[in-house]
């Protein structure tokens, strides 16, 4: 469950964020999302817009983790589960999961679905951590927040290039 703040909590932590800007105290931010039992970064520049996740309509004859079509503003977008692509539990529908549109940098249709959309994460309170052996592309730096959980660091153009990922059919 998202952690409510006030009206007035945001508005200074609002009228904090744009004083340190305009002081030329940028921090590095990235995308936080939750996909699975796994936590990812994404560099905002590759990041799309997140959005509630919408109505699916199923198309027959395709791997398992692709959740099918959804209708955005008139376009249609491809829908991967991303959890279950990587071999996890499909993920559920609920209130909290998301769509990141992801391939519209790249001239693709794409759209992730993720188990929830956990906000803009301040890099520097993250710690770089050994990177295991990995074998998924897609995955970038490793990192380890200060609650001591392991985060990677999500490379889209390396994920929707793969040709899995591209190719849904049985």
């Amino acid at each position: 469950m998202a952690k409510k703040i006030s009206l007035r909590e945001f508005q200074e932590t609002l009228v904090k964020r744009l004083t340190t800007a305009q002081q030329g105290q940028t921090t590095h931010a990235a995308l936080g999302v939750q996909a699975g039992r796994e936590y990812w970064l994404l560099d905002l520049t590759e990041s799309g817009e997140i959005i509630p996740t919408p109505p699916l309509s199923h198309v027959p004859l395709t791997q398992p983790w692709f959740r099918g079509l959804a209708n955005i503003r008139g376009s249609l977008y491809s829908v991967v589960d991303f959890a279950a692509f990587q071999g996890g539990e499909p993920t559920p529908a609920s209130a909290e999961s998301r769509l990141l549109l992801v391939g519209a940098r790249l001239g693709l249709n794409s759209a992730i679905l993720v188990t929830r959309a956990l906000g803009l994460r301040n890099m520097d309170e993250f710690e770089p951590a050994d990177r295991k052996d990995e074998s998924r592309p897609w995955v970038g730096d490793a990192f380890v927040d200060l609650q001591g959980r392991p985060w990677n660091k999500l490379l889209v153009r390396n994920l929707v290039m793969q040709p899995r990922f591209l190719d849904v059919g049985i």
